[in-house]
Parts: C-alpha cells; structure tokens; sequence
C-alpha cells in the first residue's frame, strides 16, 4: 500500500464506483488542471468569478498564457508548457530570472497528454486528429465534479489528513523551496 496509513485507504474505497461516477476537472482538455487551477486561485484570491478562460498562444501553440486582469493589472499569469523544446525554454528563462508565471503546466508531449505518442496516431506515426477530436469530444462529455465537492476527497481531509487546516495538511501536502548550491549539484545539465 505504499506506505500509506490503512485508515485512508479504509476511506477511499474506489471499487464501488459505477460506469455514471466517472467525472473530470474543470478543464476543457484531459491536461487543462490550469484551468481549475486558475478559475480556483482568481477566487480565492481576487473575488474574480472566472467562467471561461482564453489562452493566448505565444510563440508556437504549444506555449499558450492566461492571464486574469484587476484594475488594469496583470494579477495572475500562467503559462501551458507543452513538449520538450518549450520545457527547455522555460528552465532557461527560469535561470535568467525573466519567468513571470505563477503557474505552469508542464507536460512532455506536444500537443498535450491525448496527443502523446501513445495515442492518436494515424499507422505511419502522425497524429490522427479526427480519433483526437473524438477523445477531446468524449472527456469534455463527462461531469465536471470539482474537487472540493467530491466525497472521497472530502473524506480523505476528515478522516485521514484530520481536517482542512490540520497540521497534517502541511506536512502532507504542502512544501517549500530553497535555492540549491550550484557547486555542491551533482546534475551536470546545460539547457
């Protein structure tokens, strides 16, 4: 069990889940928690009801930015990273200090996760984008069940992590960072 407490797996039970319980997050797209993300922190944090968010593609579709605006100003920007070539350019400018997001979603497959190369690809190997269409067109079909309202998540901050403000909650599920010492690195990478 991986070394998790037996009580939490006592409360999250997912064998009794039917075919009509399968539910997703608030994104459009299997690999939009940006968009949960996003809607969850404007909230939270400037009062602002987001219903429908507008990605704004940079430099190649694969490298798109949300913003949310207050008074005139750019109080959140998040980016969606998508393939190795826009990892790699955002670590760079993370290096020279010229990152300006609060929030990046990072995935290792141009395209997004339903475009890997697992997935819907034609027999010569390029994407097959009607099977695409069709993946996107079947998870947007699903009910959105944000986390917050689901039992089991629920369950699992009553029960196992002893409540939301628990001091279980910070040791579990929150850290911090720190700068590493360049010199004592073992990880000789140049991006």
């Amino acid at each position: 069990i991986f070394g998790v407490d037996l009580p939490f797996c006592h409360f999250l039970r997912f064998d009794d889940l039917k075919e009509g319980d399968v539910v997703r997050h608030d994104g459009k797209r299997s690999d939009g928690y940006l968009e949960h993300i996003f809607k969850h922190a404007a909230k939270e944090l400037f009062g602002v009801d987001v219903k429908e968010i507008t990605y704004k593609a940079l430099k190649n579709k694969d490298f798109q930015e949300v913003t949310l605006e207050k008074d005139g100003e750019t109080v959140l920007r998040f980016a969606a990273a998508y393939g190795f070539r826009n990892i790699q350019n955002m670590v760079l400018k993370l290096k020279k200090g010229k990152f300006l997001y609060h929030f990046v979603e990072v995935l290792a497959c141009p395209g997004g996760c339903l475009n890997g190369k697992g997935q819907a690809q034609t027999e010569d190997g390029k994407p097959d984008r009607a099977l695409l269409a069709q993946m996107e067109e079947v998870y947007t079909a699903l009910p959105v069940r944000l986390p917050e309202s689901n039992l089991h998540v629920q369950r699992m901050y009553q029960h196992w992590l002893e409540g939301m403000d628990s001091r279980k909650v910070q040791d579990t599920l929150h850290t911090t960072y720190s700068a590493v010492n360049q010199s004592s690195s073992s990880l000789d990478i140049k991006w």
